[in-house]
Order: C-alpha cells, then structure tokens, then sequence
C-alpha cells in the first residue's frame, strides 16, 4: 500500500476511511474508537537516517566516556554504561545485571543497527534485505529499551545522593540523554511510513 491508496485502516479497530490530506499540525483520528490514523511526517527518511548516524556516534562515546563520577573517600571512580550495568553482577543480582544489560545496552544497540540498515537502503528508494524482519524486530523491541529509565535513575542519583559519596554528571550523561531522546523520535511512527512508501 503507498501514500497514494484512497482507503486508510485504523489499527486499533480496523475502520475504514478515505485517506485524509493533512496540513502540517493536522492529525486524523478515528471516528469509531479516537485512534491516530495519520498525521503529517516530521523528518524525510534523510533526516532520519542523520539522525541515525548521529546515533551511532553517541553509541561509540559512551562505550568509552564515563555516564557519572563518583567522588567517595577522596577516591574518584568513573562509570561508563557497561560498568553500570557490570557492577550488578557482584553479589545476589546477577538477574538484575542481565536484564539491565538486555534493556539498557542491548536493544538500543540493536535499535540502531536495524535503523541504520532499514533507513541506508530506504534512501535510495529501495527495500533492505529482511525488511519484514528488521520491522517486526523493531516492533518488537520498542516496548523493551528502557534506556530513558536507567537516564533518570543517574538524573536521581545525581541530584538526590548526599553524604560522603559524591555523584557528578559528565558529558557521557548528556549523550547519553541524547541517545535517549534519538531512540524515541527514530523508532516511532516516521519510521512506520517505511511499509508504504517504499516499493
């Protein structure tokens, strides 16, 4: 099905309806049950794969510049995310670390990878190999990054941990807040226009 099909079904219900022409800030809603039919793309398939790009960068620096400094009896320890994640495995929460580890570190990765797959062939007007699969992947995996939770988890720790030990943000964090906010906008509803647009 392409942008230019008469007939748009609602996911949540399956209503039929001719398919709307919106303006910029319009949205289309279904009559039957309020859900979101359609509305205007914010980014062209090139400015997502950009900020796909963008993504990997991040990706690269916090594998190697630390998310928080620990200041604690006048030691200083850096933390990069896979040391946080690593230092779940001391001790009884050798589960915690590996759902940690699935969630915070795994399924962006993985996110961006297909993304960058997905968007790299889409601009050249074409479908990449497994397309199917890298969209039901990422489907699948959006419920389960849970990145933006473990950036308020150091967001908390930074404001709200007094006493002798000291936690202080770095650039890593405000990446990592980046990554966050990039994962989001680039795994949403832009990216399901992929299904229609691409032959």
């Amino acid at each position: 099905m392409s942008d230019n099909t008469p007939l748009i079904i609602c996911e949540y219900c399956d209503a039929v309806y001719q398919r709307p022409t919106l303006a910029i800030h319009q949205q289309a809603h279904c009559v039957r049950c309020g859900g979101l039919l359609a509305r205007p793309h914010l980014f062209h398939v090139d400015h997502l794969l950009a900020l796909c790009v963008t993504a990997i960068m991040l990706v690269a620096f916090l594998s190697f510049y630390p998310v928080l400094v620990i200041r604690t009896g006048g030691q200083t320890h850096d933390a990069t995310l896979v040391d946080a994640v690593w230092a779940l495995t001391e001790g009884p929460t050798g589960i915690m670390a590996l759902l940690a580890a699935f969630s915070v570190v795994v399924v962006p990765v993985t996110q961006v990878a297909l993304l960058t797959w997905l968007l790299g062939f889409a601009h050249f007007r074409q479908r990449a190999p497994g397309f199917r699969g890298c969209m039901r992947w990422l489907a699948t995996l959006g419920p389960w990054s849970m990145l933006e939770v473990f950036l308020l988890g150091a967001l908390v720790a930074v404001f709200k941990i007094t006493g002798r030990i000291e936690v202080l943000p770095t650039m890593g964090l405000l990446a990592l807040g980046g990554l966050s906010l990039l994962i989001i906008g680039m795994a949403g509803r832009d990216v399901q226009r992929l299904w229609d647009e691409l032959p």
